[in-house]
């Protein structure tokens, strides 16, 4: 896969707009909405996906609906030398959904999703018992006022 810029002409950016909003639209209705064939919609999508422009096709759960309601996000500050180890451990938990290693006077900011607030004690509980974590800083997400899922192209 190649990891350098990708040039997006203005065909490449009409087919994203179209499958932000439905990616699951049949390419003969793409290839008719952009007056292409459906051929060229084909070899188009092919060439994002192999040039990692489109990375996957997903399924927008809304996690409300499903019992995970409390999301909050957890900072964490740890020993450099053990970093490394929190790290793949932190992956492997199922209630963080997004790790992100930062600049600044915290190692990670982790995106945390639970059905309760007791849930997510445990999870802190777990972090801070962690071999290496020297402290954790939470916030608890009381409404998300801008949750955006597409690119403007």
């Amino acid at each position: 896969m190649n990891s350098s810029f990708y040039y997006l002409d203005d065909i490449d950016k009409k087919i994203l707009n179209i499958l932000q909003q439905d990616s699951r639209i049949p390419f003969s209705r793409l290839a008719k909405m952009l007056n292409l064939s459906e051929a060229t919609i084909y070899v188009r999508i092919k060439r994002l996906k192999e040039n990692g422009v489109i990375k996957g096709f997903y399924t927008e759960i809304d996690f409300d609906k499903i019992g995970l309601s409390v999301v909050a996000f957890i900072l964490i500050k740890a020993d450099p030398k053990k970093y490394d180890n929190i790290l793949k451990q932190l992956v492997e938990m199922k209630e963080i959904y997004e790790i992100y290693d930062v600049t600044g006077e915290y190692y990670a900011v982790l995106k945390v999703r639970v059905p309760t607030r007791e849930d997510l004690a445990k999870v802190l509980d777990k972090i801070g018992n962690m071999d290496g974590v020297t402290s954790t800083y939470t916030m608890l997400v009381l409404r998300s006022i801008k949750d955006k899922k597409e690119l403007d192209l």
